[in-house]
């Protein structure tokens, strides 16, 4: 049965959204914890510890991270899988090309796809920079969240892929959230509007969360 689900179209369209409002519920925590950043070091390394501790003594240093970190791992794999398959039966079922394009085609609508690359190639280079140091520049000091986002934040490369994903990102919400209450069934002419309006305003509002960090490190409100 769940073969059978994962095969056919709607059922592929359900696994993007349910895993894509996994990830956008974990964007709006992630975005309230970044903020942290304006209250000073101390503030901001203290959550990134805690961060490590949620859930003891029932749960072991770091269990209750890697939970979420799994399961975003397989929200992330599930909602790319079911995105390229989805890609590729369409491009199967029209091998040529629309004459005319689509007149109500928004902008987010026509790059969700490149979108979503430039998003999954971020993802790679943001676990590299600020998790495990691989790519981080200016000296990577485990234990000291805050100067390592400030040193990301005073390259001008860094600031860069940073400021351009999180723009790919929020018109990824913005058409995601929609479509997804579509496709869960939530959606209906009379809640159309409100529902565009929801995915306005999750879409600017995270987008300029995440940006106002590196856009303080470059002011030097963070510093």
């Amino acid at each position: 049965m769940a073969r059978t689900v994962w095969d056919s179209t709607v059922g592929k369209k359900t696994v993007m959204a349910v895993s894509g409002l996994i990830m956008l519920l974990y964007l709006v925590v992630h975005m309230i914890g970044n903020l942290k950043i304006f209250f000073g070091a101390g503030e901001f390394n203290h959550y990134a510890h805690w961060l490590r501790t949620v859930g003891e003594p029932f749960m072991h240093d770091e269990w209750t991270l890697w939970l979420v970190r799994v399961v975003l791992v397989v929200a992330v794999v599930a909602h790319a899988t079911s995105a390229y398959q989805l890609s590729r039966r369409d491009i199967r079922a029209r091998p040529s090309k629309y004459v005319h394009k689509k007149p109500r085609a928004s902008y987010a609508t026509r790059t969700m796809r490149w979108g979503g690359v430039i998003l999954g190639l971020f993802i790679v280079w943001h676990i590299l920079d600020l998790t495990t140091g691989t790519v981080h520049s200016g000296g990577f000091q485990h234990g000291h969240p805050y100067q390592n986002v400030v040193d990301t934040f005073s390259t001008w490369y860094g600031n860069v892929v940073y400021i351009v994903a999180m723009l790919a990102l929020g018109l990824h919400i913005r058409h995601g959230f929609w479509s997804a209450a579509q496709t869960l069934g939530v959606g209906s002419r009379s809640r159309d509007r409100a529902l565009k309006t929801v995915a306005n305003v999750l879409a600017l509002l995270l987008t300029a969360g995440f940006i106002a960090v590196p856009v303080g490190v470059m002011t030097g409100v963070v510093s």
